[in-house]
C-alpha cells in the first residue's frame, strides 16, 4: 500500500511539524502551537532568503547553524508594530489608567511580546509626561535576544519619525516628540533616560511562567499568532500575574471573547482594549 503524503503541502506539513518538535527538543523554543499559517509563511519566507528548497534542508541548518536559527527566532520574534500604535489606545491609557496608577507608591509593568521596542519607549515617554515614570518598573520581555538587542539599542529609522510624531500627538503627547531622540545619519536614537526603569529580558510565553505581580500588562498583538490552546495558556499566564484591580492591554485585533478569563475583567472604555482586574 502506498502511504506517501498525497500532495506536496501534506509533506510540507510534516516537515514543519518535525522542525518545530526539533527546536523544542533540541533548543526548548516552542512554536508548535503558534498559527500554522503565519508560522508557514515566516518558514517559507526564510527558506527563500536562505537558498533552501524544502523545510527538512531548513531544519537541518537551523539546528546546526547558530547564526541561521537567531534569523530564525528574529523573524518570529518581529511583529508588526509602531510608536504609539493605535493612538486612541494610549490616550485612553493617559486619560483612564495613569490616574489609577498614580494611587500606588511603586508601580510595575510587563510589556510581554515587545519586539523590537518601539511600544516599551511609547510606554515611557507617556509615564515620564504624567510625571510617574520615576516610581514604575518596565519588564519588556520577548523570546529573541536578537530582537531584545535591538529593542536595548532604541535606534529606529528616522525615515519613521514623521508617522511616529503625528501618532504621538494623537495619543496626547505635551512635548516636542523630536526632544525625546537624536537624529544621525538616517537613524535616530532615543534618550538613554527612557531606559532607566526598563528591564530587557527573555521571555517565552509559551513555556515559560510568571515572574512578578504587575499593575499593568500589556500584550498587543501577540496572541494573534498563536493558536486556540496557547492563547488559552497565556490568558492563564497574565491573569495569574496581574494584581487585583491591574490593568490589562490588548491589540485592538484581539478580544477577550471566549478566553478562560473574560468574567474576570471589566473593560475601562467601549472603543479600546484597556481591561481592569476585577475578580
Amino acid at each position: 500500500m502506498n502511504n506517501w503524503p498525497a500532495d506536496l503541502s501534506e509533506l510540507e506539513d510534516i516537515e514543519i511539524d518535525l522542525l518545530l518538535e526539533g527546536l523544542y527538543r533540541s533548543q526548548g523554543f516552542d512554536f508548535r502551537d503558534y498559527s500554522r499559517a503565519s508560522l508557514r509563511r515566516r518558514i517559507l519566507e526564510l527558506m527563500h532568503v536562505e537558498g533552501l528548497l524544502t523545510v527538512s534542508a531548513f531544519q537541518d541548518k537551523v539546528l546546526h547553524d547558530p547564526a541561521c536559527l537567531n534569523r530564525f527566532l528574529l523573524r518570529l520574534s518581529v511583529h508588526a508594530t509602531s510608536m504609539f500604535r493605535d493612538p486612541t489606545f494610549y490616550l485612553t491609557f493617559r486619560k483612564r489608567v495613569v490616574p489609577l496608577l498614580k494611587t500606588y507608591p511603586t508601580v510595575q509593568i510587563w510589556v510581554a511580546g515587545c519586539s523590537t521596542g518601539e511600544e516599551v519607549y511609547s510606554l515611557a515617554i507617556l509615564l515620564q509626561e504624567e510625571g510617574i515614570y520615576d516610581r514604575c518598573r518596565i519588564y519588556a520581555t520577548d523570546i529573541s535576544h536578537a530582537v531584545l538587542r535591538k529593542a536595548r539599542e532604541g535606534i529606529f529609522p528616522l525615515a519613521s519619525m514623521r508617522d511616529y510624531t503625528n501618532s504621538y500627538h494623537q495619543a496626547g503627547g505635551t512635548s516636542d516628540f523630536s526632544d525625546y531622540y537624536t537624529a544621525q545619519y538616517d537613524n535616530v536614537i532615543f534618550s538613554s533616560m527612557l531606559k532607566h526603569n526598563v528591564v530587557f529580558s527573555e521571555h517565552n510565553l509559551a513555556t515559560d511562567g510568571s515572574f512578578n505581580e504587575f499593575q499593568v500588562i500589556l500584550c498587543r498583538n501577540v496572541m494573534i499568532y498563536f493558536n486556540k490552546d496557547l492563547q488559552a495558556r497565556v490568558h492563564n499566564l497574565l491573569y495569574s500575574s496581574l494584581s487585583m484591580f491591574g490593568v490589562f492591554g490588548l491589540g485592538n485585533k484581539e478580544s477577550l471573547k471566549f478566553t478562560p478569563r473574560a468574567a474576570a475583567y471589566e473593560r475601562l472604555n467601549g472603543a479600546d482594549k484597556l481591561y481592569r482586574k476585577v475578580a
